[in-house]
């Protein structure tokens, strides 16, 4: 037997013990994540936890892989069908190569759902967005809108000029200026996520726009390298760093205050969206294109022409939360 497949073995060992101790009539929902021991999907087993806690007939199966494989992936959705599980909610390691396992799955009766990184259409039955184009992209703006009143000169230090994400999330930015009178979009810079790279883009828009009032990096290697820029200069308090980072990267520039706050998705919040939308279809709700699932607090989810939806507003992260997340991602 090879070391995965013990690994698999024993998660299995372990969730039948679980089993062992809930009811009978319990849905069993499996959280499955691209690896183990990483502090984000850990934050999203929390929700699933909430949110098996808050409906009260739940058990929350956490597993994955030991490593991001495909492969390793398969193995446990394979390990889950045999152990008739309800519910499978995944973040995919490969969107294609998990399909088979996944319509196996199904086939069995499994009611199957991808977050967070997705599976392809003919392998679930709804996907979960973190967020959505249209949503990061108003959000990027209005952290640095919210603390420019007076408006102002803004500079963005993206990626790659052809990072397709950073690109839509830019785009989705520009079609939202109209609401916030004054802001002006001085300049778009690329770091390629390097970080010394950004950080001399950073340095650069300083020297060459002497009146910028913030800089909006929609990238967490970019947004660190801009804070640590702006702290090198001095310029804490003149210039404001946002956009797209981790809690656990950012801690330092929210406490320095060359960032007043950022967002990225609540990975406690993704994981019980997940959950709650594994139940409503084992309870008899549809899937697919079109269809409205329950989110619980995070209300209802309607599902686009290819079974996507997105969660929510990206999650907003400054001084009044800092603690809390910087030690879970």
């Amino acid at each position: 037997m090879s070391i995965l497949k013990k690994t698999v073995a024993a998660m299995a060992t372990a969730a039948t013990m679980v089993a062992g101790a809930a009811h009978a009539e319990d849905v069993r929902i499996a959280l499955v994540v691209k690896a183990l021991g990483i502090g984000f999907f850990e934050a999203a087993a929390k929700g699933a936890e909430e949110a098996a806690k808050e409906l009260g007939d739940v058990e929350i199966i956490y597993t994955g892989p030991t490593d991001t494989t495909a492969e390793g992936q398969i193995e446990v959705i394979n390990a889950l069908i045999a152990q008739k599980v309800d519910a499978i909610a995944i973040s995919a390691n490969d969107a294609d190569a998990l399909v088979p396992a996944l319509k196996k799955a199904m086939d069995r009766g499994i009611k199957v759902i991808s977050w967070d990184s997705g599976v392809a259409e003919a392998g679930r039955m709804a996907h979960l967005n973190p967020s959505s184009n249209a949503l990061i992209g108003n959000m990027i703006i209005k952290l640095a809108a919210d603390h420019m009143p007076d408006g102002g000169e803004v500079a963005i230090l993206s990626a790659s000029a052809t990072a397709t994400n950073q690109n839509i999330w830019i785009d989705e930015m520009m079609k939202v200026m109209d609401n916030y009178p004054g802001i002006k979009v001085v300049a778009t810079v690329y770091g390629d996520d390097l970080a010394d790279k950004s950080y001399r883009e950073a340095q650069g828009l300083m020297q060459s726009y002497p009146d910028l009032k913030a800089i909006i990096a929609p990238t967490s290697v970019g947004i660190v390298a801009a804070a640590q820029a702006v702290a090198d200069a001095g310029k804490i308090g003149q210039i404001n760093v946002t956009g797209l980072g981790l809690p656990s990267e950012m801690a330092g520039a929210i406490e320095s205050g060359a960032s007043k706050s950022f967002a990225i998705w609540n990975p406690i919040d993704l994981g019980y969206s997940a959950t709650m939308m594994a139940y409503d279809l084992v309870k008899g709700a549809e899937g697919g294109p079109g269809a409205t699932l329950d989110m619980g607090r995070m209300g209802e989810i309607t599902l686009d022409e290819h079974g996507d939806g997105a969660m929510a507003d990206p999650f907003v992260y400054d001084k009044s939360n800092i603690e809390e997340f910087k030690s879970i991602f």
